[in-house]
């Protein structure tokens, strides 16, 4: 008995560890879609860290069951975001864990015409990267134009744009509301994010974590003449 005992205490002891761990330190998320490519790849592991955004409900392990924290944003502390930042969050429909990029803050103007994003007025300044040909997760060749794109005050980042866009990826002008975040996929072309009503503004509540690392990838492709693949990557900082 005193061994199962001490069995069950280790047992025990090691769960609250994790759950201490995953509530006030760090997430980890497995990308699932090419929603975010090139920055995430699909099969990438990515550490969350959610002290540099504070803490609500959704930091905690089960704690979409706990009343909302107190404070404007219900986070402890009311720390923001910046523009550029990628972030994990709880979407505000389905409850699903998502990664995307922080496009907008709340009070800025946001607009999306043939597949750039204007920011307050202005077109956020893009930079020509050449093209990208890759095989998509059906076994299609897309072949797109990647961009270097910089937000204000932000470190520049790659976005894809492909040539045929549906005209319903762009958006007419829209305020960001208090307390909400404009967020947008890199893989512009193929990302389900703010634009749509399907998502819309996501609460600043929502915020799990900002995306610090790929701790590793399960990213795997057969290397083709003239075609992109996906690269393994370890301990990578998410940019």
């Amino acid at each position: 008995m005193s061994r199962i005992r001490d069995l069950a205490n280790t047992i025990i002891g090691a769960l609250a560890i994790v759950v201490v761990l995953r509530s006030f330190a760090f997430a980890t998320y497995h990308i699932p879609s090419e929603s975010m490519v090139p920055t995430l790849e699909v099969g990438d592991r990515v550490a969350a860290l959610k002290f540099p955004l504070g803490f609500s409900r959704f930091s905690l392990v089960g704690g979409e069951y706990l009343p909302r924290f107190p404070g404007e944003n219900g986070r402890i502390p009311g720390a923001m975001p910046a523009r550029g930042d990628v972030v994990v969050f709880r979407h505000p429909r389905t409850s699903e864990d998502f990664i995307k990029r922080v496009a907008g803050l709340p009070g800025d103007r946001v607009a999306i015409r043939d597949g750039r994003l204007w920011l307050n007025g202005e077109a956020v300044p893009l930079q020509d990267a050449g093209r990208w040909s890759y095989r998509d997760a059906d076994g299609r060749v897309v072949s797109v134009a990647a961009f270097r794109e910089t937000f204000p005050g932000a470190q520049p980042h790659t976005v894809l744009l492909r040539d045929r866009r549906s005209a319903s990826g762009d958006m007419e002008e829209q305020v960001v509301p208090e307390g909400r975040l404009f967020m947008l996929g890199d893989n512009r072309d193929n990302s389900s994010d703010s634009r749509f009503a399907s998502m819309g503004f996501v609460p600043v509540e929502n915020l799990i974590g900002k995306a610090g690392a790929i701790l590793y990838s399960f990213a795997s492709c057969e290397q083709e003449a003239g075609l992109r693949c996906a690269p393994r990557r370890l301990l990578e900082k998410v940019e």
